[in-house]
C-alpha cells in the first residue's frame, strides 16, 4: 500500500494522511504506523499536495554503509554499523527547497532508502526485524561536507534544516534487499547503487540500532548512500528515486523532486 501526507495548497485544514488509490487519497485519521484508520472520506490528490510523509521522533544515520562509498570518501569499512542522528527539523518534502548555509562552501547531495519504522522496537533480533518496519521511502541525506570534514563529528554538517528530503509517499510492499538507489541532479544520473551492495541490510541495521535505542512507531532510519556523492549548487534539481533491482522487483513507483535555494542572510542578531 501506498501512504501520503497531504495538504492540499487550495484547501484550508491541516495536512492529513491518506493511503493513495489511483487518483483518490482515502483520508486517515492519524498516521498509519499509529493505527490511523479512514474516515471515510476520498478526496482527488495531485502532486503539489504531498508533503513530507513522516513525523518521526528521530532520524538514525548509518554512515559508510556501502564499500564504494567508503572508498570514494577515503576512508575504511567501518567494523560496525556507524551512526549519527539528524534533527526531525532538517526535514522537507516534495518541491520544497533545500538551502545552502553560507557557513558552507562545499553541500552535497546522498541519495538513500529510507525506512519507516511500524511497530516500538528495543533490541529486535535480526530475523524479527522486518515485523517492526512499516514502509519505505526516499531520503537525501544534504551533506555540509567541508564542515564534516571541519567538526569531525557529524551534527553540524548533517544537521541544517532542509537537509533531510524526504517522500514523496511511503510504500509499504517492497523488499528491501530488492531495490536500486538513484540520485539525480538537472536529470544526470549521479548515484545508481543497489541496496544488495549494503554491507548492512535493513533487518541487521534495525536489530542493531534498536539495541542501543528504542525505535518508535515513526521513526526513520536512513541506509547510508552509494558512491557517487557530488555538489549541490543555487539552481539545481535534486531528484531521488527508489526502483525495483530487476524488472520483476517492485520500487516506490515516484520519485522525490526538491531544489536548491541560495543562503538566506537573515543578518546579525539584532540586526
Amino acid at each position: 500500500m501506498r501512504f501520503a501526507r497531504l495538504a492540499p495548497p487550495d484547501q484550508d485544514r491541516p495536512a492529513f494522511f491518506a493511503r493513495l488509490d489511483g487518483a483518490a487519497a482515502v483520508v486517515h485519521d492519524a498516521p498509519p504506523w499509529l493505527g490511523g484508520k479512514p474516515t471515510g472520506e476520498a478526496v482527488a490528490w495531485t502532486e503539489v499536495d504531498l508533503v513530507c510523509p513522516v513525523l518521526p521522533t528521530k532520524i538514525v544515520c548509518v554512515g559508510r554503509n556501502y564499500a564504494a562509498h567508503a572508498r570514494e570518501l577515503g576512508h575504511e569499512i567501518p567494523a560496525e554499523p556507524l551512526l549519527f542522528l539528524k534533527p526531525p527539523s532538517a526535514l522537507i518534502g516534495p518541491g520544497q527547497a533545500i538551502v545552502l548555509p553560507p557557513e558552507s562552501q562545499r553541500v552535497e547531495h546522498e541519495a538513500e532508502l529510507g525506512v519507516i519504522i511500524g511497530r516500538r522496537c528495543k533490541a529486535v533480533r535480526q530475523e524479527d526485524a522486518l515485523d517492526h518496519v512499516f514502509g519505505y521511502t526516499c531520503l537525501g541525506d544534504v551533506t555540509a561536507r567541508d564542515l564534516q570534514r571541519k567538526d569531525v563529528q557529524f551534527t553540524r554538517g548533517k544537521g541544517f534544516d532542509t537537509f533531510c528530503p524526504t517522500g514523496p509517499w511511503i510504500e509499504t510492499e517492497l523488499d528491501p534487499a530488492a531495490l536500486r538507489v538513484r540520485g539525480l541532479v538537472n536529470g544526470e544520473v549521479r548515484q545508481d547503487g543497489l541496496t544488495s551492495q549494503m554491507i548492512w541490510g535493513v533487518p541487521a541495521l534495525v536489530a542493531y540500532i534498536s539495541r542501543v535505542m528504542t525505535l518508535e512507531p515513526g521513526d526513520v532510519i536512513a541506509t547510508g548512500t552509494p558512491e557517487g556523492v557530488g555538489p549541490l549548487v543555487a539552481g539545481d534539481e535534486l531528484a531521488l528515486e527508489i526502483l525495483g533491482a530487476t524488472a520483476a522487483a517492485r520500487g516506490l513507483g515516484g520519485a522525490l523532486r526538491v531544489s536548491v535555494e541560495a543562503p538566506r542572510h537573515t543578518g546579525a542578531p539584532g540586526a
